[in-house]
């Protein structure tokens, strides 16, 4: 495949800046760059989503029909996309099946797919039920059928944006074992990844973006973590090192032996969990086992039909609106569904959940204009770029959107005694897809928010991220969370293994 001055402008933003790449049958090639570089926009190019303004494309020699997405599937390219492309009120299998079959065929060979499905995903260890709504899956699970949609259609070029975000450690190892087979066979692979160690582990080549440019083309075994993350920003990233909790204080939310309702594994059984002030409480565990129902319970979408929870030693609120009131802050998992409203200005969504403080409204009006100067407060302590206050959410790359997300959890309206004024923060994947630059920044906001008295409920599906952060652990599968223990006492495989309910 070879794209020759490839060039994308949206209005003044230039996109992509004439970029130009060459990809070999068996070669995997990484693709990396900080959120808002480029590299959806190219890959949106390529499968047909965005026609570019400048340039051509050629796949095994042909040209490349632009916008057209069938042209691209015809052309042997699959895409598994970082945020799902899925019918929500179709099942599994209608998803993966659709557009494999013609319109004026008389009947659905449903049967025969299935069987395939089923195959496909033994085959590469992503196991789905392939008459579950899709609507009713957890991202995790949505993952798989993405990744599935791809094999299923038999792709000689594919193209692969996180695909081990909500894996385990195991389940990563598998994935990666049937690329390398794939790959010896001719397979080319497009891998974008922000975990580092990936991508010096799976890919032949790296090519950096930055600000819409190629910055950086290199042979992976000529590189190294720190030559890469220094491509990508611009300048050195420092990690987050371990920095034990300074003083853990009272119990700010207790669970005791609580049960949700929920579909699948979506859902609590007598769970038990103490969250304390001055302290990073992570869970880990693969995505769909419960996370989801914990995390609803402590935002107030989703009500206990069993045991007690207790939010500063009184009932938990029963409502979204009363928990915030009372110093809950939340990161949903689902940024763009969830965590914004894409439609609203930055300024809007800056303040969407405290409406009812007196310092946002007055008899049921808005004050616009001490709206607009929190946000400007968020914008400018939270570093978030990339759009003007009355410029529609949706704009925002995924690390701008979290830090504006960030900012709204944490800084407390002007005039408030103190600066963060949440008690409990419910981060859930607070860094899923997000660049090397914006994961660090998430997570030293987490630290600070946590030093500065609050309790964190940390959950991740990253490994690294859970032994970074939490000062203690626990492993959520099947619904059923483990004894909360030191993070010390914790390895990376017995985590592995607990995820994956050993």
């Amino acid at each position: 495949m070879r794209l020759r001055g490839i060039t994308k402008r949206f209005g003044t933003l230039v996109a992509n800046d004439a970029i130009s790449l060459e990809l070999a049958g068996g070669e995997v090639l990484a693709l990396l760059g900080e959120n808002g570089a480029g590299k959806s926009t190219l890959m949106s190019i390529l499968f047909g989503h965005y026609v570019a303004d400048e340039g051509t494309i050629e796949v095994f020699g042909r040209p490349l029909a632009p916008g057209l997405p069938k042209a691209a599937l015809a052309a042997g390219i699959g895409m598994v996309h970082q945020h799902f492309t899925l019918a929500d009120n179709l099942s599994v299998l209608d998803n993966v099946m659709m557009g494999t079959e013609a319109l004026w065929q008389p009947f659905s060979r449903r049967s025969a797919a299935r069987v395939k499905l089923l195959e496909v995903s033994q085959r590469f260890g992503l196991p789905v039920q392939p008459d579950a709504r899709v609507g009713s899956l957890s991202v995790g699970e949505r993952q798989r059928v993405e990744i599935l949609k791809a094999l299923y259609r038999g792709a000689r070029i594919l193209i692969l944006d996180e695909p081990s975000a909500v894996l385990t450690p195991q389940e990563s190892e598998a994935l990666f074992a049937t690329l390398a087979q794939m790959v010896a066979q001719g397979l080319t692979i497009i891998f974008i990844s922000h975990k580092l160690d990936e991508v010096l582990r799976v890919s032949h080549r790296v090519a950096v973006l930055r600000g819409g440019r190629l910055v950086a083309e290199a042979p992976t075994r000529e590189t190294s973590a720190s030559q890469l993350a220094l491509w990508m920003v611009g300048h050195a990233v420092e990690s987050v090192a371990r920095s034990p909790a300074r003083q853990v204080g009272d119990a700010v939310c207790v669970l005791d032996r609580v049960r949700t309702e929920g579909n699948g594994h979506d859902r609590l059984h007598d769970v038990s969990l103490t969250l304390r002030a001055g302290e990073i409480m992570a869970v880990a565990g693969v995505s769909g086992n419960g996370q989801v129902a914990l995390a609803e319970l402590l935002s107030g979408t989703r009500r206990a039909t069993a045991g007690a929870v207790k939010l500063m030693g009184r009932a938990l609120p029963a409502t979204p609106a009363r928990l915030v009131q009372r110093g809950v802050a939340r990161i949903p998992e689902d940024r763009h569904g969830v965590g914004v409203v894409g439609d609203l200005a930055v300024w809007e969504n800056a303040v969407s959940e405290r409406l009812r403080h007196p310092a946002f409204s007055r008899f049921l009006w808005v004050r616009r204009a001490a709206a607009r100067a929190h946000a400007r407060r968020i914008e400018k302590a939270f570093d978030v770029r990339g759009a003007g206050l009355d410029t529609p959410a949706r704009s925002l790359s995924g690390g701008n959107m979290q830090k504006l997300i960030l900012g709204r959890a944490l800084l407390a309206p002007e005039g408030a005694t103190t600066r963060r004024a949440a008690r409990l923060i419910v981060a859930h994947q607070p860094t899923w897809g997000l660049d090397i630059g914006a994961v660090a920044y998430v997570q030293q906001q987490l630290i600070a928010a946590r030093d500065a008295g609050a309790a964190v409920l940390l959950i991740s599906d990253d490994l690294d991220e859970v032994l970074a952060l939490g000062d203690r652990v626990a492993v959520m599968h099947g619904g059923r969370l483990s004894e909360a223990r030191p993070a010390a006492s914790w390895t990376r495989e017995a985590i592995g293994l607990a995820m994956a309910g050993s």
